[in-house]
């Protein structure tokens, strides 16, 4: 185990020390200011009230050194002191401010490693100031401090965990300046990893229902969707102060801050981001939020990810929860789940390594969802569509893996003309009012059921021939990208 000192505890470096008391190991705090002692000792370090050049007071052996007071001179004699006790341990210095070249120079020479506060500072200012993302920074800011009243953070409808993170993380951003805020959502939470993640983390959401005055709101934030009355319950003229997602937008998108980065694997990589440059602690529960919703977006870093994902959630990590979310990744699936999955195996079209299925009424929306992930495992198939039907509305929810069709423009081009579609290359929805479909010929409505099957599998199965068709014949008519024979038609 590794045993470490400190020699001086300045306010600058307390944090950093409190750090590394959670650390395995041993440590010893050698500090004058009795407030630090004190406190360090009632979290059972071994610390003493002594200057920090007493060599009397230090241990016989450590591994690491850790020279820093606040001021410049001290730490260097202590430093010396330190070098010539302990010639082989690891020896670092805190350099604060106002050090002169001198002092700043002898302790460079002398540890093997210095901690500037005034390079610190400089790259903190830069990172604050000199680049398009602080400009961002700067924007959010400025509407958050304009609003006056609470803060509605807005997720889409029955909120994936990316929705949750970023709503979370949003939430403690406008916290940091003075700005309540409170995390809403409509529809339910109805996904049983969705809940775990919720009921474990104690998460506390506000579900709004359609129809709600929200007008006691000072402002109106939309997390992982971009666009009032599309995929949440909010009117379509409400005035939008914020939005912050990763999709492409399918229409133009009004309001005061916009950051829309469709090269993020998740809108809570985005979130993180934020919090990482403000320089803001997310806590346990936000951390392990933000973590859980980039590792679903992206498929465990395996769908869309790019360099800032992984590096959003190394950020993450040290901070999260990870017992929670390894409980939050195993929850046992509801008899709903498992009623709408043998529905969806009984009820399945396969044509090629596209597969398609009707489960008729359901009660709950993310069954689809957990319906069309199980299937993607079964043989030979690499697409599917699973829909059903509530309250009035067509759910459809698709998944895709291993082929060069994308599922989200796939669903666009099939039923955006008769709903609203999208998503991502290989995980798409799409709803579609009963309405439209009710105009079906009359030799077609045998039942509810059988006109959504009619409907929803001939315009995806008839998109998807035109897509492989455009995409996947060779010259030779035999390399195909995605496998679609015609004469199962």
């Amino acid at each position: 185990m590794q045993r470490r000192l400190v020699l001086g505890c300045g306010p600058v470096a307390e944090r950093a020390v409190e750090r590394l008391a959670e650390w395995p190991g041993s440590l010893t705090v050698l500090s004058q200011r009795s407030g630090v002692v004190d406190s360090f000792r009632e979290e059972g370090v071994a610390a003493e009230r002594r200057a920090p050049d007493d060599e009397e007071a230090y241990p016989d052996e450590v591994d690491v050194v850790f020279v820093a007071a606040a001021d410049a001179t001290t730490n260097l004699e202590a430093a010396r002191t330190a070098r010539e006790r302990y010639p082989h341990a690891a020896l670092l210095a805190y350099v604060g401010t106002d050090a002169d070249s001198g002092t700043r120079e002898a302790l460079t020479e002398l540890t093997d490693r210095i901690v500037d506060a005034r390079s610190a500072l400089t790259d903190r200012l830069t990172e604050l100031t000199a680049d398009d993302a602080a400009e961002r920074l700067h924007r959010l800011y400025r509407v958050l401090k304009s609003i006056d009243g609470t803060l509605a953070v807005v997720t889409h409808d029955n909120p994936d965990p990316d929705a949750i993170g970023s709503a979370l993380a949003l939430v403690r951003i406008a916290e940091s300046v003075g700005l309540d805020a409170e995390a809403c959502y409509f529809g339910a939470i109805s996904h049983q990893e969705n809940r775990a993640l919720v009921n474990l983390l104690e998460i506390e959401l506000v579900n709004l229902e359609r129809g709600d005055d929200i007008s006691e709101y000072g402002g109106v934030a939309l997390v992982d969707h971009s666009r009032p009355g599309v995929n949440d319950g909010l009117p379509e003229e409400t005035e939008v102060d914020v939005v912050v997602d990763h999709h492409p937008p399918r229409a133009p998108v009004e309001a005061r801050f916009l950051d829309l980065r469709r090269d993020l694997g998740a809108t809570s990589t985005l979130a993180t981001d934020y919090l990482r440059r403000l320089g803001i602690e997310p806590g346990a529960t936000v951390a392990t939020a933000l973590l859980f919703g980039i590792r679903v977006d992206t498929r465990d870093f395996t769908r869309e990810v790019s360099v800032p994902d992984f590096e959003a959630a190394a950020w993450l990590v040290p901070h999260a929860d990870l017992s929670i979310l390894q409980r939050v990744e195993s929850p046992s699936m509801s008899a709903e789940v498992m009623d709408t999955l043998a529905r969806a195996i009984r009820n399945r079209d396969v044509r090629g390594e596209a597969l398609a299925t009707n489960v008729g009424e359901i009660r709950d929306r993310d069954a689809l969802a957990q319906a069309a992930d199980r299937l993607l495992d079964m043989e030979h198939v690499r697409l599917t569509v699973v829909y059903g039907f509530k309250d009035g509305t067509v759910y459809v929810s698709g998944r895709a893996r291993g082929t060069d069709v994308d599922l989200g423009e796939t669903l666009r081009e099939a039923l955006g003309p008769i709903g609203s579609a999208g998503g991502h290359a290989d995980m798409a929805g799409a709803q579609i009012p009963l309405g439209i479909l009710a105009d079906v010929g009359e030799d077609s409505r045998e039942s509810l059921s059988r006109v959504v099957n009619d409907v929803i599998s001939g315009r995806v199965f008839e998109t998807l021939e035109d897509a492989t068709r455009t995409l996947g014949v060779s010259e030779d008519g035999t390399d195909l990208t995605f496998e679609f024979p015609m004469d199962e038609w």
